[in-house]
């Protein structure tokens, strides 16, 4: 009777403890406890190494205070995670996720997830990663012209694949249809590390994946063109969609990659985290692993990533309704 009783006083202590805490979390004092970064990829993709960077850096620095580790919740190209987010994300600044757009918001146009622009609260950007078509080195595809030669003459049969179903990869894939006037199987994997094993393995013909990626496997593919509207710097060699005449393929499907809260946190504790990731993001040793890491940085703070949201918002409303179009 006494063990029981005292181990009732003991659970009754601890939920007293965690609920003084949660009373206690206001803005001066953010954070009281550990933060948790939601990634909604496998572990070793992109988004998952460019947030273990910034993790390691803000643990190591103290940016936060408290120990900062990264939770991943992957499936259905992001859905799962972001979905998890909203029902079960806390509201007390203590909980971030890792966005990643175009993809959180054209699943938000097509799909019925409980996340769209309206239920997320940014906090700062980091990166914008543009989508790359890829191919295993020993494929006898070696241009862009030649994979479109094969889907013209073997209609359906053209395999390729990306991180999942309406990310960017899968929104290149669409552009890349339209504009050829080809048709491909695409096939949505669970995260841009699977993508790229399929490719290498000859599971699938080719991929569209993160140049970020692709930088890092140079040694075991061949990157055909760019998803953007100029060459980039890490990969100067390599054209863009647009210098080979498809110009309907442009720089939409870029990866733009940041850190967010669900709404419901309040705006001081919003404001504080914000600040804090920022000159988190700024750190010298995180633009160089980034950077080491075939990462492309794009910093940008709460207010400008807001308005991004928003003009993504419009401009994918309209372009997935053209591209769906049968």
């Amino acid at each position: 009777m006494r063990k029981s009783l005292f181990s009732l006083l003991c659970l009754c202590a601890i939920a007293f403890s965690g609920a003084v805490a949660h009373a206690a979390q206001t803005a001066d004092g953010y954070p009281a406890a550990p933060v948790s970064l939601v990634v909604v990829y496998t572990p070793g993709g992109a988004t998952d190494l460019q947030a273990r960077i910034s993790c390691m850096v803000a643990q190591k620095k103290e940016y936060f205070g408290q120990p900062f580790v990264v939770l991943n919740k992957p499936g259905a190209g992001g859905q799962t995670g972001w979905n998890w987010m909203m029902e079960r994300g806390s509201r007390d600044g203590l909980t971030i996720t890792a966005y990643n757009m175009p993809h959180f918001i054209a699943q938000s146009i097509i799909y019925k997830t409980k996340y769209s622009v309206d239920t997320f609260e940014p906090l700062a950007n980091w990166g914008a990663d543009p989508a790359v078509l890829v191919v295993a080195k020993n494929s006898p595809i070696k241009s862009v012209d030649d994979l479109v030669t094969f889907a013209r003459e073997n209609p359906g049969k053209l395999t390729i694949n990306g991180a999942g179903l309406y990310v960017g990869h899968h929104v290149a894939t669409l552009q890349l249809q339209k504009d050829a006037g080809i048709k491909c199987t695409y096939i949505p994997e669970k995260g841009g590390t699977d993508a790229m094993q399929s490719v290498l393995s000859g599971k699938v013909m080719a991929g569209f994946n993160n140049l970020s990626d692709a930088g890092r496997a140079q040694d075991r593919l061949t990157i055909l063109a760019i998803a953007d509207v100029k060459r980039h710097e890490f990969l100067p060699d390599v054209p863009t969609f647009q210098e080979l005449g498809y110009k309907g393929v442009d720089d939409t499907s870029v990866n733009f990659r940041g850190y967010a809260m669900p709404k419901g946190v309040d705006q001081a504790i919003v404001d504080k985290a914000a600040g804090i990731v920022v000159k988190m993001f700024n750190d010298e040793e995180v633009l160089r692993r980034m950077k080491d890491s075939y990462s492309p940085m794009l910093i940008l703070d709460r207010a400008k990533v807001q308005a991004m949201f928003k003009d993504k918002q419009a401009k994918l409303q309209e372009l997935l309704q053209e591209l769906n179009k049968k």
